[in-house]
């Protein structure tokens, strides 16, 4: 979906910023961390720009926020973009590269009764294809 559509579907102002963190991410196909998408902006926006835009990003689940250990948070997007939120992810521990898999049925244990479930992420930690 493209960004001016997606900001419109969350009746969010369309800005420049905001705009474009979505296509990097769009065009990127796998999730990327904050200076990853910083550094692909094709423009040069403040510090508190991009981090307010990001924010209302995360704020209505345009953006999923991958963390996969305490210094490494990746991210991509989300289900309100049109991309299912309960997948699992693919982390290469050699290359640091993050790819969202297909979903597939995640067998959940058992939840005590009263508790809902609203997101599910498996992170799976290996070597991808060019590192192995």
């Amino acid at each position: 979906m493209e960004p001016d559509k997606i900001l419109h579907q969350h009746k969010l102002k369309r800005t420049g910023c905001r705009e474009g963190i979505l296509e990097v991410i769009s065009e990127a196909g796998h999730p990327l961390s904050e200076n990853e998408i910083r550094g692909r902006l094709t423009e040069n926006f403040d510090r508190t720009t991009f981090y307010r835009s990001f924010k209302t990003l995360l704020d209505n689940n345009i953006l999923h926020k991958i963390v996969v250990d305490n210094q490494l948070i990746k991210y991509a997007l989300g289900k309100s973009a049109g991309n299912t939120i309960n997948h699992a992810h693919f982390y290469c521990s050699s290359c640091n590269a993050l790819e969202c898999l297909e979903p597939v049925p995640l067998k959940l244990p058992g939840i005590p009764e009263g508790y809902l479930v609203q997101e599910t992420e498996i992170i799976i930690k290996g070597l991808c294809s060019q590192c192995h």
